[in-house]
């Protein structure tokens, strides 16, 4: 029998990867606990459970809003969502950190996040909550 020390390194090397990956978060299903729409930030419990503990909820979770004109002359209509306790809502994951562009500045990112909850927006509401 001969031993395969590639082949050891391959696993190792996937075992790093799935963890590295595992760690990172793209989009999820969550619950909106509470709301505050003049600021349009949410508190929300993700609904995956990928693990023996259930996820932590997300605190400060920016809800995305939309600009709407009727007409040319009037400025836009804001709209923001009316979110409630029990919502169920997208959440979508910035590859980067987002905090220092909510300016609507070009920036580089002050942390090296990839993909991390706290950079976590609410891009719309399922429709078992409309």
């Amino acid at each position: 029998m001969t031993i395969d020390p590639s082949g050891d390194l391959a696993k190792l090397i996937d075992g790093f990867v799935q963890k590295r990956l595992a760690e990172m978060s793209v989009a999820f299903p969550c619950s909106v606990i509470s709301y505050n729409k003049e600021k349009g930030i949410a508190v929300v419990q993700p609904l995956l459970q990928l693990t023996d503990k259930p996820p932590a909820p997300i605190q400060n979770v920016q809800a995305l809003g939309m600009k709407k004109h009727v007409d040319n002359v009037t400025p836009p209509e804001i709209h923001y969502p009316e979110l409630e306790s029990g919502d169920v809502v997208f959440v979508v994951c910035a590859d980067r950190q987002i905090r220092d562009t909510l300016t609507g500045a070009v920036t580089k990112p002050s942390s090296q996040r990839i993909h991390h909850r706290n950079d976590a927006v609410i891009v719309g509401v399922f429709p078992c909550s409309l």
